[in-house]
């Protein structure tokens, strides 16, 4: 068989189909290159790894830019990558290129679920991957997405949580902490995962004869409930737990409608301690640390 001549011939094609059929150029990129990739593949097995250097030499001679050693390799990876996944052609071959550049492929399968998800462009993408959010990720969520178990409203809640500080404040406290999210609402509600919204910062609540605030009060559309979000700037304590406990069942008894679920309670602090938590009587808190990049 004639490798290279076969290989020219399906870009070739490609190209005339990118040509007259504008409305399928994703799909026949992601065709053509998983059946270049493929017979890359084969090739090397009969002529050695060096082959990929030669037929890029030919084929850039032959058929100008485009077809360097990095993206031929980038084709057999896609290939061997699809033989074991389901092709998704909501994704261009630039999105499947950069997540090619990850060894992982549970890794790579979390963002190509987050692309056909939340319809993430390319730069997105990069986003996504440059903040380290699927390492961030707890280990238990992870091992939902991998046995396609039901997830909850705080499974995607990154740890840490990552906090812009463009004015790079020196002097911190919670007031400056809350002042950054709020300067970047829509990133910090990322960080937290999907369906989250903004009700209001400092939200009253009276408890007897005296006001208290809750530092953040957000409502989770997909999930159907209210989230109580606190702020610390030292460790967890014990004193948070209650306190934010106090702040979700006053959320529950005066404000959640019978329809609704359960307020939970996340708690941003500067360090973590996983004692507080796993004695904690209240499952619907969680804990987690904040990194200001």
């Amino acid at each position: 068989m004639n490798y290279y001549d076969e290989i020219k011939n399906e870009l070739i094609n490609n190209e005339i189909n990118r040509a007259v059929k504008k409305y399928s150029i994703n799909k026949s990129d992601l065709n053509t290159y998983f059946n270049v990739g493929k017979m890359l593949a084969e090739a090397g097995k009969h002529y050695g790894e060096g082959i990929i250097k030669e037929y890029s030499k030919r084929l850039t001679s032959d058929l100008g830019k485009g077809y360097t050693e990095t993206n031929l390799k980038y084709f057999r990876q896609f290939y061997f990558f699809l033989k074991s996944h389901t092709l998704c052609d909501e994704l261009s071959w630039s999105h499947y290129r950069t997540l090619l550049s990850l060894s992982d492929e549970k890794e790579i399968e979390y963002y190509i679920l987050l692309c056909r998800q939340q319809k993430l462009s390319v730069r997105k993408l990069h986003e996504k991957i440059k903040s380290k959010e699927y390492e961030r990720l707890p280990e238990n969520t992870k091992n939902k997405l991998i046995n396609n178990k039901e997830s909850n409203v705080v499974d995607f809640v990154k740890n840490p949580i990552l906090i812009k500080n463009n004015n790079n404040y020196e002097i911190f406290s919670e007031k400056v902490l809350q002042k950054l999210i709020l300067e970047d609402m829509e990133t910090f509600l990322e960080e937290l995962g999907t369906g989250f919204t903004f009700i209001k910062s400092e939200y009253p609540i009276k408890l007897g004869d005296r006001y208290n605030y809750i530092d953040l009060l957000l409502y989770n559309i997909k999930y159907k409930c209210y989230v109580v979000v606190e702020l610390k700037v030292t460790e967890l304590k014990k004193e948070h737990t209650g306190q934010i406990m106090t702040y979700m069942n006053y959320i529950d008894e005066n404000i959640k409608s019978l329809e609704e679920n359960k307020t939970v309670g996340i708690i941003i602090c500067k360090k973590d301690n996983k004692f507080v938590i796993r004695y904690c009587s209240d499952n619907r808190i969680i804990a987690r640390e904040y990194v200001l990049v």
